[in-house]
């Protein structure tokens, strides 16, 4: 008679027992999460729809206003055409009012702008630079004074500015709305905040072992890492000049000398007191000379705008 072996106590303890598999608790469904994307800020979007319609809302009803005639200023819906629009025979009869005054102010402007924005720009460029990168004594206070005339209105300072010229003999002279002009201490601040870090100091100090002069180093190196900062002063200073009023009103008394501003200030006062008889459509063509008149500001900006673009990139990537 055989008998199986039985195993052992000690083998028996040894062994595990088998695992059983369990079934795994089922999880709670999760809801499912929508990508994210831009955040939409319903008062945010209304300010911003405010402000834009602030700024655009004058210069559309210029559009609209320089199409019509004088009695279909009064007698129509101001932010919409008239049933006759007339834009092309308003800019004409600007043009050629007066045996072509207009064009006479408009290169009077387009001369006072552009010379005293480009020599305030070089002015503030040099003014800056130097105060950034050269230490004399009284810089500090020197630099203090300029921050401190920021703070004056231009206005505040015509009338004194008559009393000089006119012991100079500079009034009713092109000089006259030039000059004041040249004089721009925001520029300069900025500038002198800009030259700061657009400019190195490796760059100067190699220049100068190289055998380089000041004068050298300014116009061939300096003007053009201070090109951004140059652009945004010249149009600053190019918009200020070509919509001063009260400067020229008190410093010209030749209309040959007039710029556009005071041009079409003449106008206007002719239009109020019935017109000079040449033509009874002058409010028209104030209105039309106004829209001419920022035309080139809208291409001087176009133009510039690319060194801002520039300068924005140069800045962001660290050297």
């Amino acid at each position: 008679m055989t008998t199986t072996p039985q195993p052992s106590a000690s083998l028996m303890r040894a062994t595990p027992p088998p695992v059983t598999p369990t079934a795994k608790p089922a999880r709670a469904a999760l809801p499912r999460r929508r990508p994210r994307g831009p955040r939409r800020s319903t008062p945010l979007t209304i300010a911003m729809l405010a402000a834009l319609a602030y700024f655009l809302l004058p210069l559309f009803w210029l559009v609209i206003a320089s199409t019509k005639s004088t009695q279909d200023l009064f007698n129509s819906f101001g932010l919409w055409f008239s049933h006759a629009p007339q834009l092309l025979t308003n800019v004409k009869d600007t043009f050629t009012q007066d045996d072509g005054v207009f064009v006479h102010w408009l290169l009077n402007t387009a001369v006072y702008a552009g010379v005293s924005s480009v020599g305030a720009a070089l002015l503030a460029a040099a003014g800056g630079y130097g105060f950034a990168k050269f230490r004399f004594r009284g810089d500090r206070a020197a630099f203090n004074l300029v921050v401190g005339a920021v703070m004056v209105p231009a206005t505040a300072l015509a009338i004194p500015t008559y009393l000089l010229f006119a012991k100079a003999g500079l009034v009713n002279t092109p000089w006259a709305v030039i000059l004041p002009s040249l004089v721009n201490p925001f520029g300069l601040y900025l500038m002198r905040v800009y030259a700061e870090d657009a400019v190195p100091e490796s760059i100067l100090e190699a220049a100068r072992i190289d055998g380089a002069g000041e004068l050298r180093i300014f116009f061939r190196i300096v003007l053009r890492l201070l090109g951004p900062g140059l652009a945004t002063v010249l149009l600053f200073t190019l918009v200020a000049t070509w919509n001063n009023y009260f400067l020229p009103l008190i410093m010209l008394n030749d209309p040959d000398l007039y710029p556009i501003t005071v041009g079409l200030s003449s106008w206007a006062a002719q239009a109020q007191n019935g017109g000079s008889g040449a033509s009874s459509d002058m409010l028209a063509l104030v209105v039309t000379g106004s829209l001419i008149s920022i035309v080139p500001l809208v291409v001087a900006f176009l133009m510039l705008q690319r060194y801002w673009q520039s300068g924005l990139a140069s800045g962001g990537v660290k050297q």
